[in-house]
C-alpha cells in the first residue's frame, strides 16, 4: 500500500453520497491508496462503496482504535488498517489479520513495542507536533530498517521535504480532501489539487 502512491489522502465522510465521487476525483488525480477514517458513522459504508466502485485502488480504514473496529473494517472490505496509536491488543491482532496494520506511534517506546512484535512500517502521528523531519531523522539512527508514513500537520508545501527522507515511504494528509470543496461537490478542483501535489514531489 505504501509503495502504491507517495500521497495517502485522509478521508472523512460526512455524507454517504460523497464517498464515490470523492474517491473517483482523488484517483483521477493520481492517488492509488485511500484511507477512510472512522471519525463519522459513514466510514464503514464508504469503505464498502469504494471497494466496489474502485476495485483497482487500495482502500483502507483509518482512525481504528479498537480490535472490534478492526474486525468491522475487515468485514467491510478494508485492505489495510491504520491506527492513531497502539495498544498490545491491536498490535497482536494485526499480526495475523486479513487486512495488514500500519500502527500509529508518537514515541520511540511505542515503536519499539511494535518492532519487537515484527512490525517494520509505522505511521508517525501527529508528525509536525512531534518534531516532523527532525524526529524522523532521529528515529532512523537506531532503527534504519523502519519505514514511516507520517501524518498530522503535513501540508502540500512540506510533503516533498518529508518524502526526501530515506525512511519515509509516503505521507498522509487532509489537505488533499478540503471539507468545503467536498461539501460543494467541487470534484474537478480536488482532482487538480491532487495532480498538482503529486507533481510537486516529482
Amino acid at each position: 500500500m505504501l509503495a502504491a502512491c507517495p500521497l495517502v489522502p485522509v478521508i472523512t465522510i460526512h455524507h454517504p453520497d460523497h464517498a464515490i465521487p470523492l474517491g473517483k476525483a482523488l484517483v483521477a488525480g493520481g492517488i492509488r491508496s485511500l484511507e477512510v477514517t472512522l471519525r463519522t458513522e459513514h466510514g464503514f459504508g464508504a469503505i464498502r462503496q469504494l471497494r466496489k466502485a474502485l476495485p483497482d485502488v487500495w482502500v483502507g480504514a483509518g482512525t481504528v482504535t479498537q480490535v472490534g473496529q478492526y474486525q468491522e473494517a475487515e468485514a467491510a472490505g478494508a485492505q489495510f488498517v491504520i491506527t492513531p496509536g497502539v495498544t498490545e491488543q491491536l498490535l497482536a491482532y494485526g499480526l495475523n489479520a486479513q487486512a495488514p496494520l500500519l500502527p500509529g506511534v508518537s514515541t520511540i517506546s511505542e515503536m519499539m513495542m511494535g518492532y519487537a512484535m515484527g512490525y517494520r512500517e509505522f505511521k508517525l502521528f501527529p508528525a509536525e507536533i512531534l518534531g516532523g523531519i527532525s524526529a524522523l531523522q532521529a528515529f532512523s539512527g537506531p532503527f534504519a530498517d523502519v519505514t514511516f508514513c507520517p501524518t498530522g500537520g503535513i501540508r502540500r508545501d512540506t510533503a516533498k521535504e518529508y518524502l526526501a527522507l530515506a525512511n519515509v515511504a509516503a505521507v498522509g494528509g487532509t489537505w488533499l480532501t478540503p471539507k468545503d470543496w467536498i461539501e460543494a461537490g467541487d470534484w474537478c478542483a480536488i482532482t487538480d489539487l491532487v495532480a498538482g501535489s503529486l507533481n510537486d514531489i516529482i
